[in-house]
């Protein structure tokens, strides 16, 4: 066993300063770590893919941050890898309570926010949201496909960041 973990460390450069890796050493640790993203995201939720709140895209940004550590040698390469399976780990039971809770829910994820209703724009909540009225104009044409606003029944900034229309019926 000794002999293969010290194959390991030396194929990887386990116990090489950053600085010395070589190439093959680099190239290994990020064919390694490709392959255990892989799976850890296969382990976590699709929605994380899909960055569908600053929740789920803080998992990516995380993750990303420390696997680059074991990449380029500037954390210890299996516990940055455990750290990683920690964090998604993390994601998707977060995910699972706010789930069931629906506060943790709105606190992890966020939640939507009104802002036309019956025609009628809702200016202030429209810059909480920092959404300009030719934003608005845009997704209206684009998702609503229309440009007269009088047509909305509600419409709101989703959880992701979108926006949604219902329109009135005619």
């Amino acid at each position: 066993m000794d002999t293969l973990w010290n194959f390991l460390a030396t194929l990887l450069g386990l116990a090489a300063e950053p600085k010395n890796l070589t190439f093959i050493q680099i190239s290994l640790r990020g064919i390694i770590v490709m392959v255990a993203a892989l799976v850890m995201l296969r382990l976590g939720t699709k929605r994380s893919l899909a960055e569908k709140t600053a929740f789920d895209a803080v998992l990516l940004i995380v993750l990303a941050s420390v696997l680059a550590r074991a990449v380029n040698g500037s954390a210890a390469f299996f516990p940055t890898l455990g750290g990683g399976f920690v964090l998604v780990f993390m994601h998707r039971l977060f995910g699972s309570l706010g789930c069931r809770w629906h506060a943790l829910g709105i606190l992890i994820k966020g939640q939507a926010d009104v802002i036309v209703e019956n025609g009628n724009v809702n200016w202030r909540v429209l810059r909480q949201n920092h959404i300009s009225k030719y934003d608005l104009e845009e997704d209206l044409r684009l998702n609503a496909k229309t440009e007269d606003i009088s047509q909305i029944r509600i419409a709101r900034v989703e959880r992701s960041g979108d926006i949604s229309f219902i329109k009135a019926h005619n």
